[in-house]
């Protein structure tokens, strides 16, 4: 784990966009910046600070943990389902082929809880035993386990509008995906989620629930996106589980917390986030890594933005 010195000094020259010339028009998400070359894809995953659908600032080396962190699950479940991911030439980057994203987001669930309107815990609790068209025992406490996985699929938010609610027989009805791959989809997001349970129970986690998103490359189904980060994912940690208290949460939701316990819920201007928060933040991150990995994080040289471009060149003369 890196010390909470380095850390505080990374964060002046954490990444927050890249400006690579002779690689396509750039589009600038949440929390990655994306070029096209052709018939592939190159992400940067960046440093900012996804929070209520904002960019809100900057995390040092977040960026790079979202990027390897992804590039391992993605061989993790190999066997599963294949990725978009051609190489990772440098620990921010992965160039991945160009995908026909499907209209669909997975969101796969291992516990009833949340807070949203949309969340099963609110559902439940109103009375509705069925959420998303699926059969729930009566008795289910929040942050109970569910008897089994479930999928409670949405349609991508576009123009900062909400997911909508789907259900597996509305996707089909629908024709938002065909019957024969919504099978495929159902059965790899089951099977990549089981395996990131067992990972994460062995790094003394609780994998609660995830979003994947599939795409299609020469009409073969692929993973998309990120894997099982603490952006992607929910996270509790295992000794804070039982007894009735409120779980730790180990993952993006900390940054929610940490607005909301000064003042910001999404709208307006946000506060500035001191730097040892920031740090504190980011030590996080890593500990997260490490723990699913079972491996030392080790951050590439700063400053970034000058290394991704460096090494972005080479691999273009190296694959031209």
């Amino acid at each position: 784990m890196l010390e909470q010195e380095s850390l505080i000094s990374a964060v002046p020259a954490a990444l927050t966009e890249v400006n690579l010339a002779g690689f396509g028009d750039r589009q600038s998400g949440k929390v990655r910046d994306i070029y096209v070359q052709g018939d592939r894809r190159i992400l940067i995953t960046t440093d900012r600070v996804s929070a209520f659908d904002r960019v809100l600032g900057a995390i040092p080396y977040k960026g790079q943990v979202l990027n390897q962190l992804s590039a391992w699950w993605f061989e993790q479940v190999a066997d599963i389902v294949g990725s978009h991911v051609i190489a990772i030439p440098d620990p921010n980057v992965t160039i991945g082929r160009e995908a026909e994203a499907l209209p669909v987001e997975v969101i796969v669930r291992g516990y009833i809880t949340g807070v949203t309107r949309t969340s099963l815990w609110t559902l439940y609790a109103s009375g509705e035993r069925a959420p998303y068209g699926i059969p729930l025992p009566d008795g289910l406490q929040k942050n109970d386990a569910l008897p089994h996985p479930i999928i409670t699929p949405t349609t991508k938010a576009t123009g900062g509008a909400h997911d909508e609610r789907l259900t597996r027989e509305a996707i089909l009805e629908r024709g938002l995906v065909a019957p024969d791959l919504w099978e495929q989809v159902e059965n790899a997001a089951v099977a990549i989620f089981r395996r990131g349970q067992a990972v994460a129970r062995n790094a003394g986690l609780i994998l609660v629930d995830t979003k994947y998103e599939f795409g299609l490359v020469n009409g073969s189904l692929v993973l998309i996106d990120e894997v099982h980060t603490p952006d992607s994912s929910r996270y509790w940690t295992l000794e804070s589980c039982g007894g009735g208290q409120e779980p730790e949460n180990f993952d993006k939701e900390f940054l929610r917390e940490w607005y909301v316990a000064h003042g910001y819920r999404g709208e307006g201007t946000p506060p500035a986030m001191p730097d040892e928060v920031r740090a504190h933040v980011a030590a996080r991150y890593i500990s997260a890594y490490q723990r699913l990995t079972g491996t030392d994080f080790i951050p590439g040289e700063q400053p970034a933005a000058e290394r991704i471009a460096r090494n972005l060149e080479a691999y273009k003369e190296k694959t031209s």
